[in-house]
């Protein structure tokens, strides 16, 4: 079996199943957020009644983050949704954007964009945080209510994204029926280059199958390219199997995940036993190839999909309005080094927007000192806008006031995730999906740039 038919298979209380079965499943996780929250609990109280409990308060983990940094008094609202169910239900994992567990969430747009307005809990963007709070473990199923909850993959777990109505059926029973996905190998040699990115992984990988090349498929990353990546790199090409219509994507186990989650389960006190699943010899794939990661340049996804891809050297003649980096795919602490590597000493000539995907990384940029100054304050220097409100913030557009949201047709070069038309904003908006390097150097020209040739000496 595929490391997810043996994932599955456990869950389903089988001893083998197959692509094609469909099985009952039983959840670990349950996350949801504001934006799918309120309906999720919608279905599950009007399926359920009013009054039920649902299945297990340990196991279901609410982090609201899409559109949180607003005056947009419906937005407010679902928040305060969430912390009435959480209290009604007694669930432990909830991390609130305010301290007060009767209060109410109000953006201050007084306060400006930039400066922190969120509680000692907040935690950020759900997948992002999902790991960080200790909630991704190997051999495990979660579900959550985002379709990039296939980032968890990059932790040896079957990790993918539902809906309101299957979310709500799991609420109240922890359980679900799946079809057992059919498995894509992609196997990963080689080292990459200098300039090159685990981004330009991924999109070199969608720009070979398409858009949709991975529908209802589980997208599998092994080989000796995959051990060498880090932690980070893993999440950003898992996080994007959704954009190539992937169910699932999955990396294994070693001794890095180990000494991630080991650690992340610790230091928050979440449960911490867990088992891995391992490669089997007579694994069955519907689709293989072999991704050499030493021949692998700079890559750019152009509008309007994800599928479109070209080599950032082959688009300079392309104009860009704006750069923008952040979300679950290029929010990451390591996102933002190899962002701050290109652009040191440098100044950006247009609108580039800066927004840490969870507190955590705030603090890392605002505390790590290159020389005499943070990186945060290097990318201040820079002239990017950086705020310390981390969130989904303008990846998913957003009400119109969203920090860096595209509110008329501009072209928009972006180490976020999808690039639909209308994803950041305006219906007619062009997005440019990219590495954190070339969007850095992009943001330096103002045209698409090929980080490489702005690499520090």
């Amino acid at each position: 079996m595929t490391l997810t038919e043996k994932i599955l298979a456990r869950a389903a209380g089988k001893a083998r199943v197959q692509a094609g079965d469909n099985v009952w499943v039983k959840a670990d996780v349950l996350m949801t957020h504001d934006v799918c929250g309120p309906g999720t609990i919608g279905v599950f109280k009007r399926e359920f009644g009013a009054s039920a409990k649902v299945w297990d308060r340990n196991r279901v983990v609410i982090i609201p983050d899409h559109y949180i940094f607003t005056s947009d008094s419906k937005s407010n609202r679902n928040v305060d949704i969430l912390r009435e169910f959480v209290k009604e239900q007694g669930i432990t994992y909830f991390y609130d954007v305010i301290d007060d567990p009767s209060g109410k969430w109000v953006f201050d747009a007084q306060k400006g964009m930039l400066k922190r307005q969120y509680g000692s809990r907040y935690a950020g963007v759900c997948h992002t945080a999902l790991p960080q709070k200790g909630h991704t473990r190997p051999g495990e199923i979660l579900f959550g209510t985002d379709s990039h909850t296939c980032m968890a993959g990059a932790f040896n777990q079957f990790a993918t994204g539902i809906g309101n109505t299957d979310a709500g059926f799991v609420m109240g029973t922890g359980k679900l029926l799946l079809k057992v996905p059919e498995t894509m190998h992609f196997r990963l040699e080689g080292a990459l280059q200098p300039g090159v990115m685990a981004k330009d992984i991924v999109l070199h990988c969608i720009g070979e199958i398409g858009f949709d090349g991975a529908t209802y498929r589980s997208l599998q990353f092994d080989g000796p390219g995959a051990t060498a990546l880090s932690i980070d790199d893993r999440m950003t090409i898992a996080n994007m199997a959704i954009e190539a219509g992937g169910k699932n994507a999955m990396f294994e186990f070693d001794a890095q995940t180990k000494a991630f989650v080991d650690y992340r389960c610790k230091l928050n006190g979440t449960r911490a036993d867990y088992e891995p699943v391992e490669r089997d010899h007579d694994e069955k794939f519907v689709y293989e190839t072999t991704v050499d990661l030493s021949k692998l340049e700079p890559t750019v996804a152009c509008h309007p999909d994800p599928g479109q891809r070209k080599l950032a050297r082959e688009l300079g003649g392309i104009k860009v309005d704006r750069a923008y980096i952040g979300s679950c795919t290029g929010g990451k602490t390591s996102d933002f080094v190899e962002f701050a590597r290109v652009l040191k000493g440098k100044r950006v000539v247009i609108d580039t927007f800066g927004v840490p995907a969870t507190p955590e990384i705030v603090h890392d940029l605002q505390s790590v000192l290159w020389g005499d100054k943070s990186i945060w304050n290097i990318l201040q220097d820079a002239g990017v806008q950086m705020t310390e409100n981390a969130g989904c913030a303008a990846c998913l557009g957003g009400p119109v006031d969203t920090f860096g949201r595209m509110n008329a047709p501009l072209k928009c070069i972006s180490a976020t995730n999808r690039n639909f038309p209308g994803r950041m904003g305006h219906k007619e908006s062009q997005v440019f999906l990219a590495s954190p390097a070339t969007v850095a150097a992009s943001a330096l020209t103002g045209k698409i740039t090929d980080p490489r040739e702005h690499l520090p000496a």
